[in-house]
């Protein structure tokens, strides 16, 4: 949705099957290499929205970059009402939510228009509550009556709103979710997601050289890895539509030939030979170590270590623990009070001999329903890694054996991916 040719290829699409009812946009993303996302120009008007010169400049750019795809798009809609109205309420609002929200509203006014179908404004379909969660329920019943009085319609991705009518945001690549939610309301045969990649591959293609597509995956297999870092469809799109066991289908918007990845509910997924699925993996993780002896026998001491992070509302990654020993896997982003203060807390609330920390790891999980029944696959990791010179700094799995991580010091990242790709992917080829 970056240009007008891209939306053109888009409605080439949606117009080459009459099932295709309801098309859920992002906002416009690069063009090229070194341009801004219409979110981030968006952002950053909400940020100068008290300075008069500053924020004309930035809304300017947003304004020219619509203008240029409604012209491209040969429509003669005048948008000058709509931005009036969205300045103002750029400069009144004291969350950036409103403001992230627009480029998605924009794109899908215009598209609407191009199409010749109804807009439908998500505001009035997702519904958040007062403390800005996601309403599921709320959201289908809302969604689903105003689908059934329209046929044909565009939706605006990534944004909701409360009962205030404040507009709230999902996380950044959003418009997946409300992909997701639009396609339950529908009760759709199908969700696709058209992007600009072929599908879900089995690694990082800027890390292993040419990986091997993933023809079909089941949902829990699709949450790991994007949760992981594979980022080709948000880790929270596969909830509204597993409720209804809503297939989703990962499409290469610039090569209609490819049939992509097909997402699948674990009942209709197809048991190969292939033991592991995917990899993916992030940088940027540190590892607070606790260690008191008798640990195991002191009643509620997990509790209170989690009472710490709870209180400052840090969310952890892992947990893995020894008969003396307890470790706990932030992303260094969710350190929310200085380390040292955070330390001294856990310290006052259960007494340990030892609290340190380490920093610089990444994570990297291996997944695959085809683990649970090949004996060997964590030594199979060990060996990979221990052959390419990378040490474990920690291992975790999961009770329902789908997928293994493990923590490597960062400089070792790249290494361990490729070692660990080499072992099991190229060899099922």
């Amino acid at each position: 949705m970056a240009d007008a040719a891209s939306i053109k290829n888009a409605g080439e699409i949606v117009r080459s099957d009459k099932t295709r009812k309801y098309v859920v946009v992002s906002a416009p993303g690069k063009r090229f290499k070194n341009d801004v996302k219409i979110t981030d120009l968006l952002y950053d008007a909400f940020r100068v929205r008290n300075d008069g010169n500053a924020f004309f400049a930035a809304f300017t750019k947003i304004k020219t970059r619509f203008d240029e795809i409604a012209a491209g798009l040969g429509l003669r809609r005048d948008f000058t009402d709509v931005y009036d109205e969205i300045e103002r309420n750029i400069k009144a609002s004291e969350t950036p939510d409103y403001a992230a929200s627009r480029g998605e509203f924009l794109s899908a006014l215009i598209t609407a228009e191009y199409l010749g179908f109804a807009f439908i404004d998500a505001k009035d379909i997702v519904a958040f509550g007062e403390n800005g969660a996601f309403e599921p329920e709320k959201t289908d019943a809302a969604a689903s009556a105003v689908l059934r009085k329209n046929e044909y319609a565009v939706i605006p991705g990534f944004y909701g709103a409360d009962k205030e009518t404040r507009i709230i945001t999902f996380s950044r690549g959003g418009s997946d979710i409300t992909g997701s939610i639009i396609a339950r309301a529908a009760k759709a045969d199908i969700y696709e997601n058209w992007t600009d990649v072929d599908g879900f591959l089995t690694a990082d293609p800027r890390i292993v050289k040419n990986p091997r597509l993933i023809e079909r995956l089941s949902y829990k297999e699709l949450r790991e890895l994007s949760y992981m870092g594979a980022s080709v469809l948000h880790h929270e799109a596969i909830f509204p539509v597993k409720r209804e066991g809503i297939p989703i289908n990962v499409r290469n918007s610039f090569d209609k030939t490819k049939p992509g990845t097909m997402i699948v509910p674990f009942s209709e997924y197809e048991a190969t030979d292939r033991v592991v699925t995917g990899i993916a993996g992030k940088k940027g993780y540190s590892v607070i170590h606790i260690e008191k002896s008798l640990l195991n026998n002191e009643v509620g001491f997990v509790r209170r270590v989690l009472s710490v992070l709870e209180e400052y509302k840090i969310s952890f990654e892992h947990m893995p623990t020894g008969i003396d020993t307890m470790s706990i896997v932030l992303a260094d982003g969710e350190f929310k009070i200085p380390r040292g203060e955070l330390l001294e807390k856990i310290s006052e609330a259960v007494a340990p001999d030892t609290i340190t920390v380490s920093d610089g790891l990444s994570l990297i999980a291996v997944v695959g329903h085809g683990m649970a029944r090949k004996i060997g696959t964590a030594a199979t990791i060990c060996a990979a890694l221990s052959d390419a010179g990378v040490n474990i700094k920690m291992i975790d799995q999961g009770s329902s054996e789908l997928n293994i991580i493990v923590a490597v010091d960062t400089a070792d990242y790249e290494k361990a991916i490729n070692a660990v790709y080499a072992a099991f992917i190229d060899k099922s080829a």
